[in-house]
């Protein structure tokens, strides 16, 4: 056993399968990883465990439920609640094999995502169940990422397979609360795989898809990626009807020294039924950090039409089609004091109504803030805590507040 050691070839791709899972970013230093060698093929396992106690004061619930409001709120007589859960990463474990053969870097990876609390996954309690954190269950496996790659430094890199989307990747992957919680997930009664973070609260969610695409070599500091994506159903308009077309997706990264910039677009067209309600979906994102000495600042900004809000497609469009407008923000700045990193960041998202749409209890933003406290006891061994404030907005008027603090640990190796 030892510890990979990054280069262009094979494991190139497994390095970038840790920064999908965010074990090499921010105040956590170089990811350590476990390789084994067994004549020309490499296996190579990486991963983490990440544990948190999370505390929720939620919206009143005499106050009615801002549509597609983030801010969780009470049920049954109880306003706070408590959970012992992940946070914005469930636990992961990811394994790759790699080789050379005739001049092409060829890999596949693996990667399986267990939470720690029982969900509607559980064998036990059966797809489904009403009860969800209750005795008898277990947890279910989040199988994000089946892939293989090939090519080389020459040509460039193939993806095929399940992985992480291009729009909205590099805001997740570099917030702060990503070994974190950030925003919690609604009621913890019944926890989810995973927390907010700061889903839908200055970015919406990459989401990991079946993809083909394309990754040029580096290009003095730049790379370009373009794909085809299997289309994805809108979440709220009741549709089950076939896709014509694959969506697209595309980024340009540049890296130079301590900046790093980035900018991503997706487009897809979504059918409606019987060709009634047709509308194509597009977007983009722009942003970028900067570090100089101990601190770092960011900012990534995203502008959508039909794209919705928090998850892709969510609450993108009327039932007729009429595409509604979003964009939103994440900025954030982040300190290091030795082995400690401060951090504070905000986002928020917004959706306007369609076109002649009256006006209703729909979300028209989400916005939060989270100051965090990250202490590397080890090289890989972060505890945290954090503070997260959390504002919901409806467009007549409505809103909603929670907040919630969380303490815990994330180990990676």
């Amino acid at each position: 056993m030892r510890t990979i050691e990054w280069n262009y070839g094979p494991s190139r791709v497994l390095r970038q399968t840790l920064a999908t899972i965010g074990l090499s970013i921010g105040v956590f230093g170089p990811a350590a990883g476990v390789e084994l060698t067994a004549g020309d093929w490499k296996f190579t396992a990486n991963g983490n465990v990440n544990v948190h106690y999370i505390n929720s004061s939620c919206e009143s619930e005499t106050t009615p439920a801002v549509a597609g409001g983030l801010a969780c709120h009470g049920s049954d007589g109880v306003d706070h609640n408590s959970s012992i859960s992940n946070g914005l990463l469930p636990a992961a474990l990811a394994l790759g094999v790699s080789t050379t053969q005739d001049g092409y870097d060829l890999a596949v990876v693996f990667g399986f995502y267990p939470g720690i609390s029982t969900n509607d996954g559980s064998p036990n309690l059966q797809q489904g169940a009403d009860l969800l954190n209750t005795a008898l269950g277990t947890t279910a496996i989040d199988m994000r990422q089946v892939f293989l790659t090939f090519g080389n430094a020459t040509m460039g890199t193939f993806l095929l397979g399940r992985n992480i989307g291009l729009f909205g990747a590099d805001a997740i992957l570099n917030d702060m609360t990503l070994p974190g919680v950030g925003a919690g997930n609604g009621n913890y009664a019944a926890p989810a795989n995973t927390s907010l973070g700061s889903i839908g609260l200055g970015y919406i969610y990459t989401d990991w898809l079946a993809q083909i695409d394309y990754t040029t070599p580096d290009i003095s500091g730049l790379k370009f990626t373009i794909g085809a994506f299997d289309p994805i159903e809108p979440i709220t308009q009741g549709r089950a009807t076939p896709e014509t077309s694959p969506g697209y997706h595309g980024k340009v990264a540049y890296t130079n020294g301590p900046l790093y910039l980035s900018a991503s677009f997706i487009t897809q067209k979504n059918e409606g039924i019987a060709n009634v309600g047709d509308y194509t979906a597009t977007g983009f994102d722009v942003g970028g950090k900067f570090t100089f000495g101990d601190a770092e600042i960011l900012g990534w900004y995203y502008n959508g039409s039909g794209l919705g809000t928090t998850a892709l497609y969510l609450n993108g469009a009327t039932a007729a089609g009429a595409k509604r407008d979003s964009d939103g923000f994440l900025a954030q700045f982040t300190y290091k004091l030795g082995k400690t990193k401060l951090g504070v960041n905000y986002g928020e998202s917004n959706l306007d109504l369609a076109s002649g749409e009256a006006i209703s209890s729909l979300v028209e933003s989400n916005k939060k803030y989270t100051a965090g406290v990250y202490h590397s006891l080890t090289k890989n061994l972060t505890l945290l805590g954090e503070y997260t404030d959390v504002k919901a907005k409806a467009h007549n008027g409505l809103k909603n507040d929670s907040s919630n603090f969380n303490v815990g640990a994330y180990l990676s190796f």
